[in-house]
């Protein structure tokens, strides 16, 4: 016998593992946290220098291209709403990720229960099947 934290002694009898339980291996999500804030900052900081630093070629190129004016106009006017854009994206939440979130679910265990008792209903060799333990009931 071991000797417990709260300083009682383990018993021999009674408890032990339960065998044949409806647990899938997959482990099961209890919530649905975001990414951290840190993180989540760190990825709109990147946007949006990415969409600030095309607004410096597009007023370069406005100026080289300053003899053929349609061009020159055409980069001019895709810089000015750049700013307005990067911060509009930059600030907008992450998208949530599409994946398969392993729940439990009531229907499936009883379905898979109900399995697990016909097999062992059918027990290939004539083996006998594992008894049912007996409910106390009161």
């Amino acid at each position: 016998m071991f000797a417990r934290p709260w300083g009682r002694l383990a018993s021999t009898g009674g408890g032990g593992v339960v065998k044949g339980s409806d647990r899938d291996d997959t482990p099961v999500l209890i919530t649905e946290a975001a990414p951290s804030y840190q993180e989540q900052a760190k990825a709109r900081k990147r946007k949006y220098m990415i969409m600030m630093s095309l607004r410096v070629p597009c007023l370069i190129l406005a100026c080289v291209f300053i003899h053929v004016w349609w061009l020159a106009l055409l980069f001019l006017v895709l810089s000015i709403p750049l700013p307005w854009v990067a911060v509009l994206i930059a600030n907008d939440r992450p998208p949530r990720k599409q994946e398969e979130i392993n729940r439990y679910n009531a229907e499936k265990a009883a379905r898979r229960a109900l399995e697990r008792e016909v097999s062992t209903d059918s027990a290939p060799n004539g083996a006998k099947p594992p008894t049912q333990p007996r409910a106390i009931e009161g």
